[in-house]
């Protein structure tokens, strides 16, 4: 198999016919004033030892060489094994709380962007595993339906924003219902789901949901985000924070981490609960746990180990600036000596 490492590069290979027609102009505008000094046949008897034909052949070593040499910056590389491993992980599926209660900052710079963090790391750590998103405030909804994308699963987690969702609320048992729907495999094996909110459900019952789950094979792990004690919601106005949520009254209204619900729904469904502080998020426990778990073969994977091959466009682009430098301009006399069609 055949491949170009940076194909981009190889544009500047347009370049040299460009390069051809200015050495062409610099040659007839030098002809034109050496034609300007006397006659012709004067000119070229004063200048009798200047090759007519040497220059002609270094601008083309010359363009060979710049062509060999962009050849060697794009990097030309050979397949040389094929090799199938077999895929083997879990379905994972994240549930975020997208409520406007996330945008609280008891963690840096807030609730959900810190969530946030904790998935995009999540997703360079995982290798085999297949992942889906789920999100949730007063409703949920399928955000990525499972995939082993990871790139295009960091690309919609950095869409989500507490406006993606305009019936706020936090209906946990909600989120855990569709999640366990979004699961494309019926077995009762090798799925996580793993819920990422503050905890304060107020909209459904979380843990009836979480057995349902746990009766299809789901482990249910949660991860608390914010304090115990409770911080304002920054309200906005035209995307600027400039006041906190209150209430009817005029009271700021506080929101706190429900760690009790959490730890409730962690157990039933025979999963962690994990509190994310600021020195420390969790993740490596939950992949612990991720670790742990029975794989399922997804399919396999064909890797191609390629080897590169640009050293040897080089060498050819150094012998041929190196013939360049060696042939000069003048003619030489020992070649001049020598007559191919001499009869004698």
């Amino acid at each position: 198999m055949f491949r170009w490492a940076h194909p981009e590069h190889l544009y500047a290979l347009l370049a040299l016919p460009l390069l051809a027609l200015l050495f062409i102009v610099v040659r007839r505008k030098r002809k034109n004033k050496l034609l300007q000094l006397g006659d012709k046949i004067l000119v070229e008897q004063l200048m009798k030892e200047t090759s007519e034909r040497k220059p002609l052949a270094r601008m083309l070593l010359s363009l060979s060489a710049i062509g060999f040499l962009i050849i060697a910056w794009a990097n030309p590389q050979i397949g040389s094994r094929l090799e199938e491993v077999k895929r083997q992980g879990v379905d994972v599926i994240i549930a975020l709380d997208v409520s406007n209660s996330m945008k609280a900052r008891d963690l840096q710079p807030n609730r959900l962007e810190r969530a946030k963090q904790i998935i995009s790391r999540l997703i360079d750590r995982l290798e085999n595993d297949r992942i889906g998103l789920v999100v949730f405030a007063g409703q949920a909804y399928v955000q990525l339906p499972i995939t082993t994308d990871y790139a295009a699963a960091k690309l919609f987690l950095n869409t989500i924003d507490t406006d993606l969702i305009p019936t706020q609320g936090t209906a946990i048992g909600a989120a855990i219902r569709l999640a366990t729907e979004s699961f494309t495999e019926k077995d009762k094996k090798h799925k996580v789901l793993i819920v990422i909110t503050d905890g304060e459900n107020h909209e459904d019952d979380a843990l009836e949901a979480t057995r349902e789950a746990v009766a299809t094979g789901v482990v249910i792990h949660t991860i608390g985000m914010g304090s115990p004690e409770g911080t304002p919601i920054p309200a906005s106005r035209n995307g600027n924070a400039q006041d906190f949520l209150k209430d009817n009254d005029g009271n700021t209204v506080l929101t706190k981490l429900d760690e009790i619900g959490l730890e409730k729904i962690a157990a039933e469904g025979k999963g962690k609960y994990i509190h994310s502080t600021a020195g420390d998020d969790g993740l490596q426990v939950l992949l612990d746990q991720i670790g742990r778990m029975d794989k399922k073969a997804f399919g396999t994977k064909q890797y191609t180990d390629y080897e590169d091959r640009f050293q040897y466009f080089l060498a050819i682009a150094f012998l041929l600036l190196l013939t360049d430098l060696v042939i000069g301009e003048r003619k030489s006399p020992w070649l001049e000596r020598i007559n191919l069609f001499d009869n004698k």
